[in-house]
């Protein structure tokens, strides 16, 4: 498969030591050849592959230097995209960096489009898709333990298993080809039922070990979203900026000081949080807070998990206990705040609204407490389950949809063989639940599904 030559800015925008702005294609070195001069005499067509050289980049009509800089050659098929690639290292700054840009362009590279190095590397047969998109995964990262999971899909450990089961399945299917080829044979027919039972039962087991990692591992791709309640001025903006380490949030003793959702991410013990910190949820005259309370309401419908804070030093008031039939049957962690206060809360009503939910007892104000509350929030999504480092886990909700379309069809077809369904007809599911499972790793998938994936990647990658 040839391509033309691609370029963009690998490396973040800004200011920085140094950028790198990468080409990859056919052409890519001849081109870097027609601006660049090493010290070395040489150019870069003569020498070898995967060594690095200094040297400078010049306008060829005028000579001018544009920069100085460290080029890499690297030689396909021995690179990320499989083609030749060049590496232009030079200064961080915005304008020296699109300045060789565009030198790179006027020099007959084409801009790289979102994502079209990693979909080279996809179509070149470097990688298979699921490995791809463990890229941006990777680059998206908010906790150790979300790259890891990207870390152990890059390395194909995902790939391996589905692979295996899609070979389990075409090993049944080719004894059901037997069976309908030499349909004389009684003894082929009982024995193909019976190993096509025993071969889907296990990749069905198989699919179910995966679905149930998937919602821990979707949240540590995705972040927890998680709405921190409460009425105006029990210290819900002091909890975010605690948990943030920043204060991010006006903190006053004014009720009503929050308008609006103020959202940040935080890595919790491992658990990227989205935290929300919403308008003190309260009837009000005033008009700007009542569209924050709104907007709050909103937000508690979408969210994966509750922190409903409570004041220690007041009485419950009727708004506090209609929070708690708010977030009737959600995931919720109950916080009584500032207990460096005199006790005016009935912690046994506390408990009887509660109903099972883990209650925390904290005083923002003197940091006392945020160890307890993090803990807690670890331990409701990932006790005791994700520490195991040979564990495969689905983060990608592409990836969680095939599998339970694949469990469907795996399922039907155990169904058929049950019920004594001609083979042929067991077949369809069978294949079915083969080509569903490939689409995940890219073996079987539309090419507008590809471009689609790919242009969510960021630019450069």
């Amino acid at each position: 498969m040839e391509f033309d030559t691609i370029a963009a800015i690998s490396t973040p925008m800004g200011e920085g030591a140094i950028a790198i702005v990468r080409l990859s294609g056919d052409d890519a070195i001849p081109i870097a050849d027609k601006f660049f001069k090493g010290i070395s005499g040489k150019r870069l067509s003569e020498q070898a592959t995967h060594t690095i050289h200094y040297g400078h980049l010049l306008d060829p009509k005028s000579g001018q230097v544009i920069e100085e800089v460290m080029v890499s050659v690297m030689r396909g098929p021995k690179t990320f995209t499989k083609e030749d690639v060049v590496e232009i290292n030079c200064h961080g700054g915005i304008v020296s960096v699109n300045k060789v840009l565009q030198q790179v362009l006027k020099s007959g590279a084409r801009l790289a489009e979102p994502g079209e190095f990693t979909k080279r590397a996809f179509l070149n047969g470097r990688i298979d898709l699921s490995q791809a998109e463990a890229v941006m995964d990777l680059i998206r990262a908010k906790t150790d333990r979300a790259m890891n999971v990207a870390l152990g899909q890059m390395d194909g450990r995902l790939s391996k298993l589905i692979r295996r089961l899609r070979q389990e399945i075409l090993e049944i299917l080719a004894h059901v080809e037997v069976n309908i080829d030499y349909p004389e044979y009684d003894d082929v027919e009982e024995m193909t039922h019976k190993m096509l039972a025993e071969k889907a039962h296990f990749v069905r087991e198989e699919i179910k070990k995966l679905l149930q990692t998937s919602e821990q591992g979707k949240i540590l791709r995705e972040g927890l979203s998680t709405a921190i309640v409460g009425r105006p001025n029990v210290g819900k903006s002091s909890l975010l900026n605690s948990l943030v380490q920043e204060n991010k949030a006006i903190v006053t003793d004014i009720p009503g000081t929050t308008r609006d959702v103020i959202e940040e991410y935080v890595n919790v013990r491992g658990v990227p949080l989205r935290l929300l910190d919403t308008a003190g949820i309260r009837e009000t005259e005033d008009i700007v807070e009542r569209i924050g309370v709104e907007r709050s309401r909103q937000v508690l419908k979408e969210a994966d998990l509750i922190l409903l804070v409570l004041n220690y030093a007041e009485l419950l008031t009727i708004e506090d206990e209609s929070l708690f039939e708010v977030v009737k049957g959600m995931d919720t962690i109950v916080i009584v705040n500032k207990m460096d206060l005199t006790k005016q809360i009935d912690m046994e009503r506390v408990n009887e609204l509660a109903k099972g939910h883990k209650i925390v007892t904290t005083s923002l104000l003197e940091d006392r407490g945020v160890d307890e509350l993090e803990e807690a929030i670890a331990s409701l999504f990932f006790a005791g389950s994700i520490e195991g480092g040979d564990i495969t886990y689905v983060s990608n909700s592409r990836h969680i949809a095939l599998l339970n379309m694949s469990l469907q069809a795996i399922e039907d077809a155990l169904d058929g063989v049950s019920m004594g369904t001609p083979i042929d007809i067991v077949q369809i599911d069978l294949t079915r639940t083969w080509e569903l499972l490939g689409e995940i790793i890219g073996d079987s998938v539309h090419e507008s599904l590809i471009d689609q994936l790919f242009s969510q990647f960021c630019l450069g990658k």
